[in-house]
């Protein structure tokens, strides 16, 4: 007997006819002799629903209670879904996050797991029963409260299940065939990817690639739990995400895919005095508002006086950083700021650039006989990125999923629900 954690997004469960079509495919793996363990996401786009009455009730609701009430869309798929299973003859025990040993930090609206006590899981299954876990949530080691993970983070509940329980793998299930080469719904001659490295599906995930959570990725990669991404809606193969094959690392295609990111702004802090530690500063005083960094460019220092710092983040947190900046004008002493919230990032990603000179330049050609500017470059050892207009994004993806020879001509990228997710 082996044991699964099957993971099923909001698209999947977007209705009741559409809770009883993954009812009876849990089941199904249930019946091949699995332990099985799900993790649920709420209906559809109920998170968002219960978000904008927050929003209506007051333009600030409190961290605690906002996730009190988020955490109810999960309960309810939870509780929907044991139902269903056994009216169709299986027995299936539903739990909250907390019930389940998810432990979580006590920061509401984005917390961290810190364990999992799967105690009330193992009993339930070794008494026979399909266990469901509610997503995206646990309860606080500190305050006993409940936290939410942040959104998209059910993918990581499951992966941390699945590495607490000894599970053999985790099936994540979406509405698309697996991850693509580029977004379907940009590139609909995306091809299916049969397999990626934990270091390539990291470098996508925080590129923009919207079918994995980052932290889900960095759960599996840290306890070497293999992750199968699939449809939902179809039995189509997906795609495999596992330790890299370091014997075969040479061999491996030189990319394996496009991913985008329209989610980042772009600040530039001018005229700062080009002496020790005022870079260390400013990034100090960003990394105190818990705000994550992307790229940085430092321009070299006019007449060896200043120097002009630009960085990327996530848009949402632009005000936040700017405010504390502007706060330690004086203290830093430069002379202005500057921000872009029109920009995208569009990578390209692969363990074969590695040992494959001319990426970068076919790349960088293909924007160029586009006509698309480059505002930023970063890169790693299997990623290169660049920061352009928006406006541009759409465009910059599909000359580059051409450029790398992706393009497939049977049309098989298909998103069935709709959202990628």
């Amino acid at each position: 007997m082996g044991r699964v954690v099957q993971k099923f997004g909001g698209s999947s469960v977007a209705d009741a006819e559409s809770i009883k079509r993954v009812a009876r495919r849990v089941v199904a793996t249930h019946k091949a002799g699995n332990d099985v363990v799900v993790v649920i996401s709420a209906m559809g786009d109920t998170t968002d629903e219960l978000l904008d009455l927050a929003h209506q009730v007051t333009p600030n609701p409190p961290g605690r209670e906002l996730d009190m009430l988020l955490t109810a869309g999960e309960r309810m798929s939870a509780a929907l879904l044991a139902m269903a299973i056994n009216d169709i003859g299986a027995q299936a025990r539903s739990y909250t996050g907390s019930q389940a040993g998810v432990i979580t930090t006590s920061k509401h609206g984005d917390a961290r797991i810190i364990d999992i006590t799967p105690g009330r899981i193992e009993k339930s299954l070794e008494k026979g029963f399909i266990v469901i876990v509610a997503g995206f949530q646990g309860v606080s080691q500190d305050t006993k409260d409940v936290t939410t993970l942040g959104r998209g983070a059910s993918d990581t509940t499951a992966v941390a299940l699945a590495g607490a329980l000894g599970a053999q793998y985790c099936e994540i299930y979406t509405d698309v065939d697996g991850v693509f080469t580029a977004d379907p719904r940009i590139v609909p001659q995306a091809r299916q990817i049969p397999t990626l490295s934990y270091e390539e599906m990291l470098e996508m995930a925080a590129s923009g690639t919207k079918i994995l959570h980052l932290r889900c990725v960095e759960y599996a990669r840290r306890e070497l739990v293999p992750v199968h991404v699939r449809s939902s809606f179809s039995d189509k193969p997906g795609t495999w995400i596992s330790a890299l094959d370091e014997g075969n690392s040479m061999e491996a295609a030189i990319i394996s895919g496009i991913a985008h990111d329209r989610s980042e702004a772009k600040i530039t802090v001018a005229s700062v005095p080009d002496t020790v530690g005022k870079a260390a500063r400013i990034f100090s005083i960003i990394a105190e508002k818990d705000i994550n960094i992307d790229m940085v460019v430092q321009n070299v220092a006019v007449g060896g006086n200043t120097t002009a710092i630009s960085f990327t983040l996530p848009d949402a947190d632009r005000p936040k950083a700017m405010e504390a900046l502007e706060a330690a004008k004086e203290e830093i002493g430069f002379s202005h700021m500057t921000f872009d919230d029109a920009i995208g990032k569009v990578s390209v990603i692969g363990v074969g650039m590695r040992t494959h000179p001319g990426v970068t330049a076919t790349f960088f050609d293909a924007l160029a006989e586009a006509g698309i500017n480059i505002l930023m470059i970063s890169t790693s050892e299997i990623r290169i990125s660049v920061v352009i207009a928006e406006k541009d994004i759409d465009q910059a993806v599909r000359v580059a999923h051409t450029a790398f020879g992706f393009d497939s001509d049977t049309g098989e990228a298909v998103v069935y629900g709709g959202t990628g997710r």
